[in-house]
């Protein structure tokens, strides 16, 4: 009886845990929205690490934050109250802007973009 009462205490203390995530996830989410004149999002199952919340902004700036499980990237999203895609694929994806630093880094040396030797 008494393994049960911890187990439930246990319990009670990772569903706070995770809700104050969610809830700090939520605001770092909406800070995103504020500087890029709103934001949509999608979640990417990254495994044993958690999910992925994938940011695009209004203004075509992108970021990502990792929550480390699904439940709480989609707690904090419905938190924040962004506009969520099933995928990252067609208007959604055409939204995001990249720039010179993300070209040359993902072109890399192919085509004379920075190298990772200092």
């Amino acid at each position: 009886m008494a393994e049960t009462a911890e187990t439930q205490m246990e319990s009670g203390k990772q569903a706070a845990r995770a809700e104050r995530r969610a809830a700090k996830l939520a605001k770092e989410i909406g800070a995103f929205a504020k500087a890029h004149g709103g934001a949509e999002g999608q979640l990417a199952y990254i495994g044993q690490r958690g999910a992925r919340i994938v940011l695009v902004g209004e203004d075509g700036g992108w970021g990502d934050l990792v929550a480390p499980s699904y439940a709480v990237a989609e707690s904090a999203t419905r938190k924040a109250g962004i506009t969520m895609h099933d995928e990252f694929d067609g208007e959604f994806a055409a939204k995001v802007r990249t720039g010179p630093y993300e070209w040359t880094r993902m072109a890399g040396i192919q085509i004379g973009g920075p190298s990772d030797k200092a």
